[in-house]
């Protein structure tokens, strides 16, 4: 075993030396292995990110982009619906701005191949190899000096007299390869060094990616932010937006309407077909006919003859579009006071500041309000047939008209503040034509033609529209504005009466939600 080993331990000692000889910076050379495997899979996963063929020219890798084909089926969509499609509308122009999205992803993709694909690769794939080839040419050129300098030292012991001869030759040859690998070692020595130098500018390729992504995205919100403002402004001037759960101000600018469609549409139907139904607002209609008909009010429709037939369908909308308001008809920020006037012991001094009060009311707030409480009172004028008396209505209507901005449950809200609300609503609709005194044309939007449909039985065509002088006696008259400490008028709910409603309020709740 001892004498088998003895040959091999000389042999190990020789190739570590030739390893030795051949590693000229073991450090410099172990960080660029390193160098060329990280920047070989930053290569590759960079590569997979990008949605273009890489290598194309940049017209042909901006059609092959998904962005651009989403671009091209959202126009050919909008361009089947029409401009009379608010979707069509949306879909070309929106597919125009994903066209311009694509067009930036096109030029960013083109400046990543270039900037930082391309140079990546080259260093991977190209010059940390050739250096790597360099020391393997190295490595041989050690050995052939190795087995040189072997010949020589041989020569200049043997006896033999051609060995003799071929000193000087093989002496030349060792010192011709010695220099070979002097400059091998020099030439690999500048390329280890310069890829040291260089490793900023290696570096400097990962910070040009982010800052191409970061121009990439600057340009991508630019043209996001030059369209949408026009598309913003196309949505915003559809007419045909939902109304219900949508402020009154608004709608009303939207749609360029004074009074809501909901409450026009609603009062023009029950004026036509039920002014006579018993129970008004307080029998609730079908679900599904009352879906329906809201579904058709939110598109904006004015073809609603199947409806005059359900006039309990047709005030389960108006009742549901008064609650749904983000803010009440008769708003928030009136509630305390609309309550503190309901509390005046004094009748005059009570309806004067309840006066005060919807005076006090935002314009379109005001004119819708006036609008609602002169059908009521119309309403109300049929009290011996439709049952509905100015204190019905209050108590059904009344807590969808206003009610306090901090609510608990439905029915913690109801007990709280509809008492209140039944004693504010009933003498406005009481006293309609003192509130609110200016004549009204119903039909203000000239939109609501008579059904081709004949009138219900009970429905009177000849009856003339109520006035703001008709249908008053000198001595129920209200007093006038200015002379309210003088003058008399109906009696309002005392306190106590006040208390009497609390005290039924439990029964008639779920009425006010129908």
């Amino acid at each position: 075993a001892l004498s088998s080993a003895g040959p091999i331990l000389p042999r190990m000692s020789a190739n570590a030396a030739r390893v030795q000889k051949t590693e000229l910076h073991p450090s410099i050379e172990r960080r660029m292995e390193l160098v060329r495997l990280v920047s070989h899979n930053s290569h590759k996963r960079l590569a997979s990110c990008l949605q273009g063929q890489l290598g194309t020219d940049a017209e042909k890798r901006h059609k092959k982009l998904p962005l651009t084909a989403l671009s091209q089926t959202m126009q050919e969509g909008g361009g089947h619906l029409g401009d009379e499609s608010l979707i069509g509308r949306m879909m070309e122009a929106c597919g125009e701005a994903e066209g311009r999205l694509a067009s930036e992803l096109m030029q960013h993709e083109v400046q990543i191949e270039r900037d930082v694909l391309d140079p990546l690769n080259q260093l991977a794939e190209i010059e940390i190899p050739n250096i790597l080839k360099q020391r393997k040419q190295l490595a041989k050129l050690v050995l052939d000096y190795d087995s040189a300098k072997t010949r020589w030292y041989q020569a200049t012991k043997s006896t033999n007299q051609a060995m003799a001869a071929k000193v000087d030759s093989l002496k030349d040859e060792m010192e011709e390869a010695l220099n070979k690998v002097e400059i091998c070692k020099d030439q690999l020595s500048a390329d280890l060094y310069s890829f040291t130098s260089k490793e900023g500018d290696y570096a400097r390729y990962y910070v040009m990616l982010l800052e191409a992504q970061a121009d990439y995205h600057r340009r991508s919100l630019a043209a996001l932010e030059a369209a949408l403002p026009t598309i913003q402004m196309q949505q915003d001037s559809w007419l045909e937006k939902p109304a219900f759960g949508t402020a009154l101000e608004e709608h009303l600018k939207r749609s360029n309407r004074d009074i809501a469609l909901p409450i026009e549409a609603c009062v023009m139907m029950l004026l036509e077909t039920g002014m006579k139904e018993e129970g008004l607002f307080r029998i609730a209609a079908g679900a599904s006919k009352l879906k329906k008909l809201k579904a058709a009010l939110d598109c904006s429709t004015s073809q609603l003859e199947e409806f005059y037939s359900d006039p309990h369908a047709v005030a389960g909308a108006l009742k549901s579009y008064l609650r749904e308001l983000p803010e009440p008809l008769m708003t928030f920020g009136l509630y305390d006071e609309f309550t503190q006037a309901c509390n005046v012991s004094d009748p005059d001094k009570r309806l004067q500041a309840l006066w005060v009060t919807c005076d006090r009311l935002p314009t379109t707030h005001k004119a819708n309000l006036r609008y609602l409480v002169k059908f009521l009172s119309k309403l109300a004028q049929d009290s011996e047939v439709n049952k509905m008396t100015p204190s019905n209505i209050a108590i059904v209507l009344g807590p969808n008209l206003l009610w306090a901005k901090t609510e608990g449950t439905l029915a913690e809200m109801a007990a709280a503040t509809s008492v209140h609300v039944v004693a504010i609503i009933e003498p406005i609709i009481q006293h309609a034509d003192w509130f609110f005194p200016e004549d009204i044309e119903f039909n203000v939007s000239g939109m609501f033609a008579l059904p081709s449909h004949p009138p219900t039985p009970d429905s009177d065509p000849d009856r003339k529209r109520l006035t703001s002088q008709g249908g008053q006696d000198g001595d129920n008259q209200p007093p006038r504005k200015d002379r309210m400490q003088q003058e008399s008028c109906d009696p309002l709910p005392s306190c106590s009466t006040v208390d009497q409603l609390s005290g039924i309020f439990n029964h008639i709740t779920p009425l006010f939600f129908i």
